[in-house]
C-alpha cells in the first residue's frame, strides 16, 4: 500500500473540511453542481463514483465468477443482513432515540420525519461504494460483484413494501428512474467498460500490460473517492453550518447502527469461517447504504425540506469516515481469518 492510500483517512478528512468551507464561500457554484441531475441522481458525482468503480471493474474476471455459486455462505450473510436485520434495526433505534432518548429535544412530527428517513436509509443496501470498500480490504472482485447484483435484483421486488411497512403507510411511490439509472450507472457501465478492457488486453496476450494497466488506474480510483466527497459535503455545507445540532443527533442512531450491524456480520463472517477477502466486502455491503435511493424517495413523500430528507442525507454524510474506520479494523484484523 503507497503513502497515498496508507493516509487515505487524513486526505478524506482534509476534503471534507475542503467540501464544507468551499460549499459555505461559494454556494451558488455548488447549488449549479447540484442541479446537474436527472431521476435524482447528480450526474457530476455519478462520474466521479464511475471513476472510482472502473478500475475494480477492469479486475473482474468471469470466468472465475461461476466459481462464486460453491462458496455460497458469504452470499447468504450479506443477504440476511441486509433484508431481515438492517431495516428492522434501523426502525427500532430510529423510534429508540427520537420517541424516546431524544423525546424532550425534537417535536413530534420532527420525530416521526427523522425516524422515516433513518428507515429509508436502512431499507437501502449500498451498491456503488462497497466495491471502493472491497478493494480497500483486498476483497475478491468476483465475488463482491455477484453480491452487489444480487443484492440490487432482490431490491427491485423488497424495497417498496419493506420501505411501507416500516413507514407504516398503505402505498410508497419507488422513484423507478432513480433505482435502475443509478444501477446502470454505478454498476452496468462501468462493469461493460471494464470487461472490454480486460477482454481486449487479455485477447492480443498482454497478461504484463494488464497488470500495469490496472497500476496506473489505481489513483484515479481514490481520486474519484475524495473528489466526491467534497463534492457532497459542498453540497450539504450551509446546513452543517446551520444546523449542527440536529445533525448530531440524527447521527447518534446512525452511528450506533453502522456500527452495530458491522459487528454482527464481521462476528458471523468469523462463526462462518468465510475467508475474509469474501467477509470483508460481504460486511460492509450490509453496513453502508445506496444513499441516493433513501434521499430520492424521502424527497418524494416528505418533500425536499423535510427531516426525513435530511436524516438521509446526515446518513450520507457519515457513512464516509465511518466506512473508512471500519475498512481500518478489517484490514489489521485480517490475520483473524487466516486459517478459513
Amino acid at each position: 500500500m503507497g503513502a497515498f492510500e496508507r493516509y487515505l483517512t487524513l486526505w478524506v478528512g482534509l476534503c471534507i473540511a475542503a467540501g464544507v468551507l468551499l460549499g459555505n464561500l461559494f454556494p451558488a457554484l455548488f447549488g449549479v453542481v447540484a442541479e446537474l441531475e436527472y431521476a435524482h441522481v447528480n450526474l457530476v458525482v455519478a462520474l466521479f463514483i464511475w471513476v472510482m468503480i472502473y478500475p475494480m471493474m477492469v479486475q473482474i474476471d468471469f470466468a472465475a465468477v461461476k466459481d462464486v455459486g460453491k462458496r455460497p455462505r458469504g452470499l447468504v450473510l450479506t443477504l440476511v443482513i441486509n433484508w431481515l436485520i438492517k431495516p428492522f434495526s434501523m426502525a427500532a433505534l430510529g423510534w429508540l432515540f427520537f420517541r424516546v432518548i431524544f423525546a424532550d429535544w425534537v417535536d413530534p412530527q420532527s420525530a416521526g420525519e427523522y425516524i422515516a428517513g433513518m428507515i429509508l436509509l436502512g431499507v437501502a443496501p449500498c451498491t456503488a461504494m462497497v466495491f471502493v470498500w472491497s478493494q480497500l480490504t483486498k476483497g475478491d472482485p468476483n465475488y463482491t460483484l455477484v453480491q452487489v447484483s444480487v443484492n440490487d435484483l432482490i431490491m427491485v421486488f423488497a424495497f417498496a413494501p419493506i420501505a411501507a411497512f416500516l413507514l407504516g403507510v398503505s402505498d410508497i411511490h419507488v422513484p423507478w428512474e432513480t433505482l435502475l439509472l443509478s444501477v446502470a450507472l454505478y454498476v452496468v457501465l462501468p462493469l461493460v467498460a471494464g470487461v472490454w478492457t480486460r477482454h481486449r488486453l487479455e485477447r492480443r496476450g498482454e497478461g504484463e500490460q494488464l497488470g500495469r494497466w490496472l497500476h496506473r488506474l489505481k489513483p484515479w480510483s481514490i481520486l474519484g473517492l475524495l473528489a466526491t466527497v467534497v463534492l457532497l459535503f459542498g453540497f450539504q455545507a450551509e446546513t452543517i453550518i446551520a444546523q449542527p445540532q440536529t445533525i448530531g443527533l440524527i447521527a447518534i442512531p446512525l452511528l450506533i447502527q453502522t456500527y452495530g450491524i458491522f459487528i454482527i456480520a464481521y462476528a458471523a463472517a468469523y462463526w462462518l469461517r468465510l475467508p475474509h477477502s469474501v467477509a470483508a466486502p460481504a460486511c460492509m455491503i450490509g453496513t453502508s447504504n445506496f444513499f441516493e435511493l433513501a434521499v430520492a424517495v424521502a424527497i418524494s413523500l416528505f418533500g425536499l425540506h423535510s427531516g426525513a430528507a435530511l436524516a438521509t442525507v446526515v446518513g450520507v454524510l457519515v457513512e464516509v469516515p465511518v466506512m473508512l474506520s471500519l475498512v481500518a479494523f478489517a484490514n489489521h484484523t485480517r490475520h483473524k481469518f487466516s486459517r478459513f
